[in-house]
């Protein structure tokens, strides 16, 4: 009887073992791939700056604080609040997406397009 119940614990450590050896090694990594921003292309504001302002910042900033970013305003509004400056790492719009509670907002490549775009001379393109 002792040999019995030995040998029915040696085999449900066995199935044990085989089953999590199983489960983990059926296991998928996840891989993502980093956005990167290509310099050598010209950045354009209407279709690659102007959705980050629309996803990211126009619960705030809709036309009741600075600067107002949306869409027929924001090229404007930047510009001629003196937001986009060169060099482009002090730009007041490059510091504001890089720095304190407006960092969190962007992707790290978005930050990098903004500063892109600001570097190619902020067109309105």
């Amino acid at each position: 009887m002792k040999m019995k119940l030995t040998l029915v614990r040696a085999v449900a450590g066995s199935l044990l073992m085989l089953a999590g050896l199983l489960l983990f090694s059926s296991c998928e990594k996840y891989t993502y791939q980093i956005e990167t921003v290509n310099p050598e292309e010209p950045v354009l504001f209407q279709t690659q700056i102007q959705p980050i302002f629309t996803n990211n910042c126009i619960t705030c900033h809709k036309g009741n604080r600075n600067p107002d970013l949306r869409a027929g305003n924001s090229y404007n509004s930047l510009t001629k609040g003196n937001y986009v400056t060169l060099p482009a790492e002090n730009s007041r719009l490059y510091r504001m997406v890089t720095s304190g509670s407006h960092s969190s907002f962007t992707l790290d490549s978005e930050k990098q397009l903004i500063l892109l775009w600001i570097s190619q001379g902020a067109l309105n393109n």
